[in-house]
């Protein structure tokens, strides 16, 4: 078991987990220093091999820097390798309380599942068809049931599988592959968004146009009933900005949901 903060201590203590913990959560902010070698061996009551062992695999994932007569420093988060595996699970279980990952995460995702919405629509076979009506099948009859699960998976978990299912319906590797990296992320925003009854009754239905639009062959419309459902988890979410006011990597031209 990790401890729960810096100044916890177990027999066997996950270090990177608790950095991370940290930095994720924003107690330590980028330029801060994190505590001396010696404080965290003290801390943890292990050597200083593996408190450097530790410290080295957070400067590899780009969450610290070492310098010389200074110390080690948390980056700047556009410093950091939010690709890597390590860093997505790390921001899925700890970026919650830190609004601005929040919004990192949604403006990614205003940028991005429109356009590939759009792709998945000019692309989708009879077999990515059905792994996204499942999806949604799962999101709807989960909602029928007290705890929001269905099959032994919840709501999330559907409306998760109903993302990935669009992003290989582009067929196109890179697509899908960025689907599985971003998974612990968008995990974090449909947790935080799927919340009312009447949240998840207007999802949902926003849901249903975008599948629809893949159905039908109509690209145009998939993205802009993608970006429609981007625009709820932003009022779910309470995030200021809305998708019109963010970059998009292709033109609505026009396009509506409805």
């Amino acid at each position: 078991m990790r401890p729960s903060s810096l100044s916890g201590t177990t027999a066997r203590p996950d270090i990177a987990e608790s950095l991370a913990e940290a930095i994720f959560s924003g107690r330590y902010a980028p330029g801060d220093l994190i505590p001396r070698e010696l404080d965290l061996c003290e801390t943890y009551g292990v050597s200083r091999s593996t408190v450097r062992s530790v410290l080295q695999n957070l400067v590899s994932a780009g969450l610290l820097v070492r310098i010389s007569g200074q110390g080690t420093r948390v980056r700047e988060l556009t410093q950091w390798h939010m690709l890597d595996p390590r860093v997505t699970e790390w921001m899925a279980r700890y970026a919650e309380p830190n609004p601005r990952f929040q919004r990192e995460i949604y403006a990614f995702r205003v940028a991005v599942e429109p356009f590939v919405a759009y792709l998945a629509a000019t692309a989708a076979t009879a077999t990515d068809l059905l792994a996204i009506e499942q999806a949604y099948e799962g999101m709807a009859r989960s909602l029928e049931t007290p705890n929001h699960c269905w099959e032994g998976r919840s709501h999330d978990d559907y409306d998760v599988a109903f993302h990935e299912a669009i992003f290989a319906a582009t067929h196109n590797v890179v697509w899908t592959q960025l689907s599985h990296v971003l998974r612990p992320t968008i995990t974090v925003l449909v947790q935080r968004s799927n919340q009312s009854a009447d949240e998840l009754a207007d999802s949902m239905e926003r849901h249903r146009k975008v599948m629809e639009a893949i159905r039908l062959r109509q690209p145009e419309r998939a993205q802009a009933s993608a970006l429609a459902v981007l625009e709820r988890t932003g009022q779910d979410l309470g995030i200021a900005e809305t998708p019109a006011d963010m970059p998009a990597l292709f033109p609505l031209d026009g396009a509506t949901p409805d």
